[in-house]
């Protein structure tokens, strides 16, 4: 990881062109005695989307609040968009933009009076709110909504108006915490869009989320972190790569059929254990060669006289690294260990 650096004194403050958008070098945040964060290092090229996972009580929020400059680390660096977040946290705060977990905007105005609201709270004059409400409105989509309350929005239009919102100033870096949660999947795709549509404009991003799809859909890297501490960190097929490529999952018509067929894809792809799901009827094997082992195993199924439903050829998903790294689906409550820092963060509002 390339050394943090601050600017020289006499050097106009402004982030280096080659700065990355974001960089840390073993964070650390406490909470009673408990790491919430144990020395984290990450970093995130400009312009790019970078997931951060893990499951509940693992830093996520922890880190994004250190980053966004609402908690101060108790120990390690950090720089955003070229500035330490604890030495210049003016600086940090003109250049990101923060979009949470519940919405922040107000349900009784319409989205132009929202957005024109929040220009003028960021100082803008009354002409510059209105350009700049209007410009937002028009780039997410919402130029047509009229005089219509935020509180008859869908959930995807309520978002991306929240996206507008922290997009007042422009900033260099975005910060998603868990931005779809509770959506449905239509309004998560427009949300997902509006989020390419940043980017291609040049904003980097950090992506909290528990949906797994939406950081393979999303993040150009991911960085898994487990109890505050990374666990694993690379691109999303890096990652899937962990469990060895492809796999073949085999639904059989009979249930009597699921333990021979358990062997018989054993022996097909030299002897690697099978994973068994009897209540499915489901059996499944990893395996390098895609083409020539769905040949085989289908072959070796029809000399068997085993009958099956569906035959797939698929790669391991996020869902599958998640588990395998952490032990844990996204969803699932934080250890013991991990509850006074995630009593906290409730406490604090993350």
């Amino acid at each position: 990881m390339t050394a943090l650096t601050r600017a020289p004194a006499g050097v106009p403050r402004q982030a280096a062109a080659d700065t990355a958008a974001i960089r840390t070098l073993g964070l650390r945040k406490d909470y009673r005695g408990t790491p919430a964060l144990d020395g984290i290092d990450l970093e995130v090229p400009r312009g790019t989307v970078h997931g951060l996972l893990g499951p509940n009580g693992a830093g996520k929020t922890t880190a994004v609040r250190i980053l966004a400059t609402l908690l101060r680390p108790d120990g390690g660096r950090a720089e955003v968009a070229g500035f330490d977040v604890a030495r210049d946290p003016s600086e940090v705060r003109l250049r990101v933009g923060l979009l949470g977990q519940h919405a922040a905007v107000d349900e009784i105005l319409d989205g132009r009076q929202n957005l024109e609201m929040f220009a003028r709270l960021y100082h803008l004059a009354p002409r510059a709110a209105r350009a700049r409400a209007a410009e937002l409105l028009e780039r997410f989509g919402l130029a047509d909504t009229g005089r219509k309350p935020v509180g008859a929005y869908s959930g995807g239009m309520r978002r991306r108006l929240d996206l507008a919102a922290a997009m007042i100033l422009a900033p260099e870096v975005m910060f998603l915490d868990e931005p779809t949660t509770g959506l449905d999947p239509r309004a998560r795709t427009e949300v997902w869009a509006s989020v390419r549509e940043l980017v291609a404009g040049g904003t980097s991003v950090l992506l909290t989320t528990q949906y797994l799809e939406e950081a393979d859909r999303l993040a150009d890297a991911i960085t898994v972190v487990d109890r505050g501490r990374v666990v694993a960190r690379g691109t999303p097929d890096d990652l899937k790569a962990r469990l060895g490529g492809d796999r073949i999952d085999v639904v059989l018509a009979e249930d009597a059929d699921v333990a021979a067929a358990a062997r018989l894809l054993e022996q097909v792809t030299g002897g690697v254990p099978a994973e068994v799901d009897a209540a499915a009827r489901r059996v499944g094997v990893p395996v390098r060669d895609r083409v020539a082992a769905l040949t085989a195993v289908v072959g070796a199924l029809r000399d068997a006289g085993i009958e099956a439903e569906d035959i797939a050829l698929r790669r391991p998903t996020l869902d599958e690294v998640f588990v395998d790294l952490t032990g844990r689906t996204p969803e699932a409550k934080a250890a013991t260990a991990a509850a006074p820092a995630q009593e906290t963060e409730k406490e604090a509002g993350a």
